[in-house]
């Protein structure tokens, strides 16, 4: 079982791999729920980190339905981001009608190759999570960041475990969203997921508290 840390600053990406977290996601912009960090922040945690690194690409907050001018910032973020030796990518494009953006996160994947690609959270968004499922697969991500569809995992618990099972080992489906060290032994128990996600705040701040990483870690058996 293995635990993601979503970073939110440098300090949080150290905090993570001296607590045992097996990943790291790095991005900036808690308040408007992720977006693409700074590149100079990428690379002082491609120095510091030996555990794994993915990077979020979104180029603002609000909807996952992007202009083409931000399409190509993504584009070109995906490029120079990966010159700096990161391990993987985070990000998820939908259409005007909140299904997935088929031509253009294939196109993304594809750029990213041979580095995998994390869909994020813009899953919770559609209509249909189990023809998205099949259309996220198809266009080669290798996980799902999702909460189920609802406010937070424990809410979303049942169809967590339903996309587990559907994805039948295809992707990874990884609950996030008020993932605590409270509710993961929970979690588990039910969904049978292999990788899980959470900032680990617990004091409203932006970094992440060392106790709760480890409290998280200890329960994944």
């Amino acid at each position: 079982m293995k635990l993601e840390i979503a970073c939110f600053n440098l300090d949080s990406a150290l905090i993570a791999q001296e607590n045992g977290a097996d990943r790291v996601e790095l991005c900036a912009g808690i308040d408007i729920g992720g977006v693409t960090p700074n590149f100079e922040t990428v690379k002082q945690a491609r120095e510091n980190l030996s555990i794994d690194l993915y990077v979020m690409i979104r180029p603002r907050g609000g909807n996952f339905v992007y202009s083409d001018e931000e399409f190509q910032q993504m584009q070109k973020n995906i490029l120079a981001v990966k010159e700096l030796e990161v391990n993987g990518f985070v990000f998820g494009i939908l259409d005007e009608n909140n299904k997935i953006d088929i031509e253009r996160n294939s196109e993304l994947v594809n750029l990213a190759k041979p580095l995998p690609c994390t869909f994020h959270r813009a899953f919770d968004e559609v209509e249909n999570p189990f023809e998205a499922l099949e259309q996220i697969i198809d266009c080669g991500f290798k996980t799902i960041l999702t909460s189920g569809q609802a406010q937070n995992v424990t809410e979303g618990m049942n169809r967590l475990t339903e996309l587990v099972s559907k994805a039948n080992d295809r992707i990874a489906i990884m609950p996030g969203g008020g993932l605590r060290s409270t509710n993961i032994e929970q979690i588990q128990q039910n969904t049978k997921a292999v990788f899980y996600h959470s900032s680990a705040i617990t004091d409203g701040s932006e970094t992440a508290n060392p106790n709760e990483i480890q409290a998280l870690k200890a329960k994944l058996k």
